[in-house]
């Protein structure tokens, strides 16, 4: 029996790879064709060049950042407003979640302030941040809080109020006090709803960082593609958008790999 059950695991670990292998191709072959029909359609004037750039000019200009090394000090400056804004943002957003959560006084006084606050479009507070806190760093890692705060905060928040009430009550029965609850029911509980929230999160703490960079900064991609516009350089303002896009797609890979190491206890659908 034992033998068998390894054999159809092996098998349906084959299965999967043979799948995302095929997966992957087929990505990589839809990646291709858009880049063929862009090309085609610039080359055939049905797109104009001057507002839709032309692929070849976008990747040599790439080309050009990274061989220079140009790039990296942006790229190094949009990389740590962005974590700080996630990490500073995810531990605020799950001490608030945890206390309203558990706290429904205090939940009922502030509700109608959360809600004003989530019903806000947060990025307005961008302009307000640098004239607060200058064009550095820090105006644009209180805009990245701001938008990772409120993700993670509500789903926290939801995670710990979705407690079952017959957990909470067999475990009270068995002595557990206060802390315990905290440790191993209301933790547990919002940690799934944490990491639910983490891939957003991570992309606004990106969108923050960026915006904040558009809005006023001396440095950092967004800076990048700011200076592109002004002088009209569609090519450059295209290539700082595929870089940001391959650079949002390693950090969301990177949370992927930590949630997927944190979080092995969790089922996978077969």
């Amino acid at each position: 029996m034992s033998g068998g059950t390894a054999t159809s695991t092996t098998a349906t670990a084959a299965a999967r790879r043979s799948l995302l292998s095929r997966m992957t191709l087929y990505h990589l072959l839809l990646f291709f064709a858009l880049l063929l029909a862009w090309h085609f359609l610039v080359q055939l004037t049905i797109l104009p060049a001057f507002f839709f750039g032309e692929p070849i000019k976008v990747f040599a200009q790439i080309w050009r950042w990274f061989a220079g090394g140009t790039i990296y000090g942006h790229l190094g400056v949009t990389l740590l407003e962005t974590l700080l804004a996630f990490f500073i943002g995810l531990v605020i957003g799950v001490a608030g979640g945890l206390w309203l959560g558990l706290s429904r006084n205090a939940a009922f006084l502030l509700d109608p302030y959360i809600k004003a606050l989530n019903a806000m479009p947060r990025v307005i507070l961008g302009p307000i941040f640098v004239v607060w806190f200058g064009l550095g760093i820090l105006s644009k890692v209180m805009l990245g809080v701001t938008l990772v705060f409120c993700i993670v905060f509500f789903n926290v928040f939801q995670g710990v109020r979705e407690v079952s009430p017959n957990i909470l009550a067999n475990a009270r029965m068995l002595g557990a006090s206060n802390r315990q609850l905290l440790r191993s029911v209301y933790l547990p509980s919002a940690t799934s709803w944490v990491f639910s929230s983490l891939h957003t999160s991570v992309g606004m703490a990106f969108v923050g960082a960026v915006i904040g960079e558009y809005l006023g900064s001396v440095k950092g991609v967004g800076y990048l593609i700011l200076q592109a516009e002004s002088v009209f350089d569609i090519n450059s303002v295209f290539a700082g958008i595929i870089v940001l896009t391959l650079f949002a797609l390693v950090l969301d890979a990177c949370v992927g790999a930590i949630e997927k190491r944190l979080m092995v206890w969790r089922p996978v659908a077969q």
